[in-house]
């Protein structure tokens, strides 16, 4: 259920951008954004710390977009973004010593500390080319593309990451039988 709630703001924003145009889709966005941390604040009681980062990049970019009129400051919010996720991995490991995603997953996956690193790692430069591969979008090519990018090509790419980090952390699951004998 709360990863649908993640995709409604970006679908109304997506619909509304392709009946009006950037302005309203963005007004729509700050709007479904708001209310759906309210609904997540009332079905869970607790915000994450990620969904508060980008609940306060969209009302801030997305005012600066409406109260200047310009497209460019909703375009940032998606570089900023990222970059921001993927500093906090990368601070995480190389000052704190102590993966992000290891802290967020670790309950649910027992990996070595290596590989938690690595996939750490991987995040957060991914991160970082995401958000320089929206400024060449954002900025070189038309607001259409743009918006396409966002919806489409940004899951999709988080998609194929998410994969790729399945089948390479997959050899790294303990087998059935393993977790048989850590039981005994």
């Amino acid at each position: 259920m709360k990863q649908l709630l993640d995709f409604i703001p970006l679908i109304i924003f997506f619909a509304v951008y392709k009946l009006h145009d950037i302005y309203a889709a963005t007004g729509a966005l700050m709007a479904t954004t708001l209310l759906q941390m309210i609904v997540l604040w009332f079905m869970y009681k607790k915000l994450e710390r990620s969904q508060l980062i980008t609940l306060a990049l969209v009302l801030v970019f997305g005012a600066m977009t409406l109260f200047f009129h310009n497209e460019n400051f909703i375009k940032w919010k998606v570089t900023v973004l990222y970059a921001a996720f993927g500093s906090a991995l990368w601070v995480s490991q190389f000052l704190f010593q102590q993966p992000l995603l290891k802290k967020m997953l670790g309950k649910e996956l027992v990996l070595p500390n290596t590989v938690w690193n690595r996939i750490n790692f991987s995040w957060g430069l991914f991160f970082w080319i995401l958000g320089a591969l929206n400024v060449y979008i954002a900025f070189y090519l038309p607001t259409e593309i743009w918006v396409d990018f966002k919806v489409f090509g940004v899951l999709g790419l988080m998609l194929v990451s998410t994969v790729l980090t399945g089948v390479y952390i997959y050899r790294y699951l303990p087998s059935n039988n393993q977790q048989e004998q850590d039981k005994e």
